[in-house]
């Protein structure tokens, strides 16, 4: 196919995060005609509903971005949309349809448990639910969580520093705890989210506990006052304290298991000491069998996410599975759906984002990714060899979504939302306003649901 004929070509992109939407404008920017699907009502993804609430102007500069995309004539929205075995349309579904090719950029939209036991008692939670709750994506934008006054954070990267944010700066409680299967010179959160909440760090408790870790960090050549000086390092630009909420930190713990108390509520997290055990990469935590209690009455996991199990896409490790031996790599990446039973790539498949690595970086990393997963699709358009009537697939895919009995989000339609929230903003003289719930959207929108 010449790359003239390219732009008789169809393409569908599911997920409208940052990787799904890079990767249209790129697609649209070689004539390429881009349907993008979207399983929630407003674009954005990570960017809309992960990154920490208060953070307005970054977000806005992301928003307006992403709306210049979404003006590209090449490119269709449809929103509230899910793409899956048990969603509005499956990928068989769209390959029936005509769509050439399908970039998957649907982000882990998966829960990541450990297993442990008292996983289901009242007070345990995932940090992506606290998340989107508290940016207000529906329907964890309504749910209820019962937080207590001493909260365990399972983790030490950035996702948890923003759950101790708000807990410290927005709830207040009386303690926040990250615990660490590994040691100080492990955490992977970045010094300037540490200055959200390091006025509020317990450094008496942290000199303390890097002292007892010292020994195991230095048989291993790790340095614990370099250690200590990069979670220290916070400090002189740390934002002033907003309660007397204690954070400090538990290393060298492996959480084993959650007790319960009355009505089902937590009251404990189990964890089992650890060791550190030098690696090639990494040190590597092992278990030493030796057990305490820390009392608490809430337990956060901010462990990373996984993929949709449902999606239609074979699943290890918590990615969908790729292609070990792409023809379209790109800087030697594989960006193909595989389907290791059968031992052969997915027909028309690929994937881009933390579809394809889980949890991998944040807004800029997601673009990038994106962008390259829209290269490989347009290295595999380049050997087709014919193209597809657009007017045709639009007019089947138009026939399908007729089929789907609820609300479907145009850009005509997210024009009208934006005008909405942009004076309810207005009015009630806030930095920043969303309506919490689809049924709130769909109003706004003018649509029945």
């Amino acid at each position: 196919m010449s790359d003239n004929s390219i732009k008789d070509c169809m393409v569908a992109v599911i997920g409208a995060g940052p990787a799904g939407l890079f990767a249209s404008r790129r697609l649209a920017g070689e004539g390429v005609q881009v349907v993008l699907f979207n399983r929630d009502v407003k674009p954005g993804g990570l960017a809309e509903y992960g990154i920490y609430y208060d953070k307005y102007k970054m977000k806005e500069g992301l928003r307006k971005q992403f709306h210049q995309i979404l003006e590209l004539p090449e490119i269709t929205y449809y929103g509230n949309v899910t793409i899956g075995t048990k969603g509005d349309l499956t990928l068989s579904d769209l390959r029936a349809i005509g769509f050439q090719a399908i970039l998957v950029c649907a982000g882990a939209q998966g829960t990541k448990w450990l297993g442990l036991p008292g996983e289901d008692l009242i007070g345990v939670y995932h940090a992506k639910d606290i998340v989107y709750h508290y940016n207000k994506l529906p329907p964890f934008s309504v749910k209820k969580f019962q937080i207590g006054q001493r909260v365990a954070l399972i983790g030490v990267g950035n996702v948890m520093m923003d759950i101790a944010h708000w807990l410290i700066r927005d709830l207040k409680v009386q303690e926040v705890i990250a615990v660490a299967r590994r040691g100080p010179a492990e955490v992977k959160f970045s010094k300037q989210e540490m200055e959200f909440i390091a006025s509020n760090l317990d450094v008496a408790a942290l000199d303390a506990e890097i002292k007892r870790v010292s020994e195991v960090m230095r048989s291993i050549g790790q340095d614990p006052a370099a250690a200590r000086e990069y979670i220290l390092s916070a400090l002189p630009k740390a934002l002033p304290p907003v309660s007397d909420t204690r954070f400090r930190f538990e290393f060298l713990a492996s959480p084993s298991k959650m007790l319960g108390g009355e009505r089902g509520l937590v009251r404990a997290l189990e964890v089992e000491d650890t060791t550190l055990i030098a690696g090639d990469g990494e040190p590597q935590a092992k278990r030493l069998g030796t057990k305490r209690l820390i009392p608490v009455d809430t337990v956060i996991f901010c462990i990373g996410d996984k993929v949709d199990d449902d999606f239609g896409l074979a699943v290890r490790k918590n990615e969908f599975v790729k292609n070990p031996h792409p023809s379209f790599p790109v800087n030697g990446i594989s960006y193909e759906a595989y389907d290791p039973d059968l031992d052969r790539p997915v027909d028309r498949v690929f994937i881009a984002g933390w579809s394809r690595e889980a949890s991998s970086g944040l807004v800029g990393v997601a673009r990038k990714d994106g962008e390259n997963g829209a290269e490989a699709i347009l290295q595999y358009l380049r050997t087709l060899p014919e193209h597809v009537h657009c007017e045709d697939v639009k007019a089947m895919l138009q026939r399908r979504l007729n089929l789907i009995h609820k609300p479907i989000v145009t850009k005509e339609d997210l024009a009208r939302l934006e005008a909405a929230e942009r004076l309810e903003k207005e009015r009630r003289c806030l930095a920043d306003f969303k309506f919490a719930t689809n049924e709130e959207m769909f109003q706004a929108m003018g649509l029945s649901s």
